[in-house]
């Protein structure tokens, strides 16, 4: 059974803009990704690990949806038509201090992304792709860890049997992930 998460539209944000009154139960996570399969795929992956995710396709998207529902963490790739990354974080960070930020690409090296956070003069959190699915729940957690959010144990049992999977899986699931 495929589950599908479709990018909110700005508008929905706009119409549930009161339910951003209220307490999130869970940590709440704005990806920010112009393919939809990778934005999509991020989005199952943190929702099904304790966080509650939404999808915006481009920066100008996710600073709207960002001021309607403060998330506690922005995760942005760097390359994106019109507002990229970097640009998205720096905008998001005037808006919403607190906000924990991830970006990452696939087009940079790490040494390219420490540059750019040295050029603009901030410290946010790079990653470069392919992010293995636990390294990044380690990181968005590491993060969240500050606000007191912890990541469930039956989501730290499930990460580290995602470290075992590609070798006790043979070579053609290793190349998947």
């Amino acid at each position: 059974m495929s589950t599908h998460f479709p990018t909110v539209p700005v508008e929905l944000a706009r119409q549930n803009a009161a339910a951003s009154d209220i307490e999130h139960p869970l940590p709440l996570v704005l990806v920010v990704e112009d393919e939809p399969l990778i934005a999509e795929t991020l989005a199952a992956i943190l929702n099904q690990s304790g966080l509650a995710a939404l999808t915006a396709p481009d920066g100008s998207a996710a600073l709207e949806i960002a001021q309607l529902m403060p998330p506690e963490m922005l995760i942005s790739d760097v390359a994106m038509p019109g507002m990229n990354g970097f640009e998205l974080a720096v905008e998001v960070t005037k808006a919403i201090p607190d906000c924990e930020i991830i970006l990452f690409s696939g087009q940079a090296t790490s040494s390219d992304l420490e540059a750019m956070n040295h050029a603009i003069g901030r410290n946010f959190v790079t990653l470069v792709k392919p992010v293995h699915p636990a390294d990044l729940l380690a990181r968005v957690y590491e993060r969240l860890g500050a606000r007191g959010f912890s990541m469930p144990s039956e989501v730290a049992a499930r990460t580290q049997s995602l470290y075992r999977l590609p070798t006790e899986a043979g070579p053609n699931l290793s190349t998947i992930l």
